[in-house]
């Protein structure tokens, strides 16, 4: 790929959502966090919605950091687990991949405009005379739990029943709360940032469907030299604004055999889903039962890291592990089994992935957790955590909006 045109937009505000707000109306338009190198893809070249997309990577080294031109997207849970099992799926998009060789990366505290198509100069003035956008974003039902305490307790018991008869190690279980809204949840998108200050948050618009994400967890990222790495959250505590009581919920979380088991599980699960791709000897833990701090929540959190092969295809590896291990269970396939009986809802892109790929195949794909969709008029956002055999229910179930809480008044609270 030849070396993109390249533009400083110092009149852009730094804002990426206000930046989103200016270029809603182009094609195809997608933003990343991507751990401190956002960037915002618009007008691919072309897309696919069902991830048939040949992806030949090349060796050809990249220059300077986070994506540089390639794929961007997501896959959903639907998607992935429809791989191995006949799981519901919902109307909306379940998939998106675009190839993107016009994107604006933030460095050095302000965009900047690339792009490797020959009418790139086209391009960027199309983009700046853009008129100012006008977004509303009304609610009309507030986003409520579509099960009552009483049914999660019975899809609860029924998998501990599954755990004592030896079906399964722990099940992810998760529950949907559901909206409507008009306008664009694009509208939101600054204030939810903000709130949640999410290190993989994103946002997608394909036709009448957005996701907008908040996520704190990443996936599979893939470096140079073929090395991945993923990076599970398992165990979670929430945030006080007392400091005494914030950091009395850190340690609890960091001294919790409860905790670590389920987070231990989960570890096991990625390390022998790496290890079907990655050479002999080197998958490795780097980190395990790590507490890391975000807005609203306390996470344990653990790192493992592996050497690819060097004929694995990096997107074949990426759906072949998709759906990640941290949100369906152990064993994972009959995890998925479960989790389809019990929840009876397809989730979407929640529990999916989204991310981009390099056209040397580096590249970095979060887990859509924490994550709000939007079809049409209908507003979908998801919580749950890993059940085990020692997991308390009422707990349990008190996680699921300890998680998204704050979310979920952000979103149900009217814009004045």
């Amino acid at each position: 790929m030849s070396l993109p045109f390249k533009k400083i937009l110092s009149d852009f505000p730094t804002c990426p959502a206000q930046v989103l707000y200016r270029l809603q109306s182009l094609q195809g338009l997608v933003y990343l966090q991507d751990h401190g190198k956002p960037v915002i893809g618009f007008l691919p070249k072309h897309y696919s919605l069902d991830g048939q997309i040949n992806f030949n990577f090349s060796d050809t080294p990249k220059t300077g950091t986070g994506f540089n031109g390639g794929w961007i997207g997501f896959i959903g849970y639907d998607y992935s687990a429809n791989q191995f099992i006949d799981a519901p799926s919902h109307a909306q998009p379940a998939t998106y991949l675009g190839y993107y060789l016009s994107y604006l990366k933030f460095e050095k505290n302000t965009w900047v405009f690339y792009s490797h198509e020959p009418h790139g100069q086209e391009i960027l003035e199309k983009i700046t005379q853009l008129p100012k956008a006008d977004l509303h974003f009304e609610l009309i039902e507030p986003c409520t739990p579509t099960w009552t305490k009483t049914q999660y307790t019975h899809a609860f018991n029924q998998v501990q029943n599954y755990i004592k008869a030896g079906d399964c190690y722990q099940i992810n279980l998760t529950q949907q709360f559901k909206g409507k809204a008009n306008g664009q949840l694009l509208a939101q998108a600054a204030k939810l940032w903000q709130l949640t200050n999410a290190p993989y948050a994103g946002y997608l618009k394909i036709n009448d469907f957005e996701l907008l994400s908040c996520s704190p967890e990443l996936f599979i990222e893939f470096q140079a030299n073929h090395i991945v790495k993923t990076r599970p959250i398992k165990g979670t505590m929430p945030r006080y604004t007392n400091t005494q009581q914030d950091e009395q919920s850190k340690n609890t979380l960091a001294k919790s055999i409860k905790d670590q088991a389920e987070n231990v599980m989960i570890v096991d699960l990625l390390r022998n889903d790496l290890s079907l791709y990655a050479q002999i000897g080197s998958v490795k833990t780097n980190k395990l039962f790590e507490i890391e701090s975000f807005e609203q929540v306390h996470h344990m959190v653990s790192e493992i890291q592996a050497t690819l092969k060097p004929h694995i295809n990096p997107m074949h590896m990426l759906l072949d592990a998709s759906p990640g291990g941290s949100i369906t269970g152990a064993p994972k396939i009959r995890a998925m089994q479960i989790i389809s009986e019990l929840e009876q809802q397809p989730r979407g892109a929640y529990c999916g992935s989204m991310g981009y790929f390099n056209l040397d195949g580096t590249g970095c794909w979060n887990i859509l957790i924490r994550s709000i969709q939007k079809y049409q008029n209908e507003l979908s956002v998801w919580a749950g955590g890993g059940i085990t055999i020692a997991s308390n229910c009422d707990a349990e179930y008190q996680e699921c909006f300890d998680k998204i809480s704050a979310i979920l008044d952000s979103i149900n609270t009217p814009s004045v």
